[in-house]
């Protein structure tokens, strides 16, 4: 069965902040336990909802992926490491290109793969920072995506 791709409402934002925490610790394991799942779980609901679009990927019944992005930024995108690799991340990060001609995020430096994967849809590395400004205290690259007028 395929994905279902909605923007999701506030009751969403539980379910989308789990998603959040399985993919980090799975894939960003010397990151977890950062937050406590109620700091995400509040993140989510209130920080995020109120400022971005949230969009989500799910089947039957099951969230598997979600972006937040707002204009020019991708704030959020997580996607459960059990069906990485199937195109969920490609068709959200496609929703947030189709909604703004310029797109900006920040990744971990050390985070090979959503590297490999931003790079793949067009993005480009504009700058490296030795991770002092952010709370997690950890490298990280900020990529660049601009819509090109063929």
């Amino acid at each position: 069965m395929t994905a279902v791709f909605r923007k999701l409402c506030r009751d969403d934002m539980a379910e989308a902040a789990s998603v959040h925490c399985t993919s980090s610790k799975e894939r960003l394991p010397w990151l977890a336990q950062l937050h406590t799942p109620e700091e995400d779980r509040g993140y989510w609901r209130g920080h995020l909802f109120a400022t971005c679009d949230i969009w989500g990927a799910e089947r039957d019944g099951t969230l598997l992926g979600v972006i937040a992005f707002r204009k020019d930024w991708v704030d959020q995108l997580y996607i459960l490491p059990s069906v990485q690799g199937q195109g969920i991340g490609s068709r959200l990060l496609d929703i947030a290109k189709g909604a703004h001609p310029q797109l900006f995020l920040w990744t971990f430096q050390r985070n090979t793969a959503a590297r490999r994967f931003y790079e793949t849809h067009g993005f480009v590395a504009t700058e490296e920072t030795d991770g002092s400004g952010n709370e997690e205290k950890e490298p990280d690259v900020l990529y660049r995506w601009r819509m090109t007028t063929e």
